[in-house]
């Protein structure tokens, strides 16, 4: 729509999102793509990763350029999605110029939705070029979308007691025209939390949401055979520049802003990562830059909750909670 404001992660300049949903199957994938090579670090928190490609992002790896961040469902078969991307990538001549050719640089992470809908749909390589293909540089699509399609919150007593979640994106301005967007992919094992501390997504039994948290501290634990099953995924992009070990802190900072809505956050069953990467040549202090990533992460993470719907028999927050979040 002319004239729409951008709120979200694309409103960064030459910064692509894509998204490719199988609503039948109930996963998905996200495809970031930049005009020009990002530069920045992984913060890897969770027990439970399923990765590719992250090792430049590592403080000690020489390598320093990303040509695209995907994100997927499917769990480890979800990994493969990323050759699509490359595939993309590479017809334009895309990569890290090796002489002989040039090899695109694509981190992916994915979240586990085998148990929501359709335990055999799987996210696949051509999806991902079909997202590279349709990616956008406005508003981002948020909700039950792309790598957020199958994504739930609150797993205490399996997903058939979970809520809804999804895919969120946000932005936040600082001093200096600094800008700061983030994009979540909430599925995590707990609770999801407002601004007062209510939750508004998350476990539920027939009265309403049980609160993990409290049940955990009751000794329900005891009861749950955990699996590692649940990842809350969240990519960072600035228009500051950073080299990695600014990136490193500004994407823990960032994690502090999921921490205070995602109760209990980090635990054995979960596969959180963060990602934060510079796309631009602005200045900025690294504090600043990691009280405006919270921000971002936060707010993200509480669109993927308000733009989800229900799905697959398993209700979202608008469901349930009578106020507006």
């Amino acid at each position: 729509m002319p004239g729409q404001r951008n709120d979200t992660i694309t409103a960064i300049s030459g910064v692509k999102v894509g998204h490719s949903t199988d609503l039948k199957g109930g996963t998905g994938l996200t495809v970031i793509l930049f005009d020009r090579p990002g530069i920045g670090a992984v913060d890897i928190t969770g027990m439970a990763t399923s990765t590719r490609q992250i090792d430049s992002l590592n403080m000690m790896h020489p390598g320093l350029e990303v040509h695209a961040i995907c994100f997927a469902g499917g769990s480890a078969f979800g990994l493969g999605t990323a050759t699509g991307v490359s595939k993309f990538l590479e017809e334009r001549g895309i990569g890290l110029d090796l002489i002989v050719a040039k090899v695109p640089v694509v981190p992916t992470a994915v979240i586990y939705d085998l148990s929501f809908m359709d335990a055999g749909a799987r996210p696949t390589p051509s999806m991902a070029y079909d997202a590279c293909l349709n990616a956008s540089s406005g508003p981002v699509k948020q909700g039950c979308i792309g790598a957020g399609t199958g994504a739930t919150s609150g797993k205490l007593r399996g997903v058939i007691g979970a809520t809804k979640t999804g895919l969120g994106s946000s932005m936040v301005e600082g001093a200096g025209d600094i800008k700061v967007g983030a994009l979540v992919v909430a599925n995590p094992f707990g609770d999801i939390l407002d601004e007062r501390d209510s939750i508004i997504s998350g476990a539920r039994d027939n009265t309403g949401f049980i609160n993990s948290y409290e049940s955990i501290l009751s000794g329900e634990v005891r009861k749950h055979v955990g699996s590692p099953t649940n990842t809350t995924l969240c990519l960072i992009i600035t228009n500051a520049t950073m080299d990695k070990l600014t990136a490193m802190q500004v994407a823990r900072m960032a994690g502090h802003g999921l921490a205070r809505h995602i109760s209990p956050y980090n635990t054995p069953f979960d596969g959180d990562i963060v990602f934060c990467l510079s796309v631009g040549e602005k200045s900025a202090h690294p504090l600043h830059l990691g009280v405006i990533a919270a921000q971002a992460a936060r707010m993200a993470l509480l669109n993927a909750v308000r733009y989800a719907h229900a799905l697959g028999g398993i209700p979202a927050s608008r469901d349930l909670v009578a106020e507006k979040i």
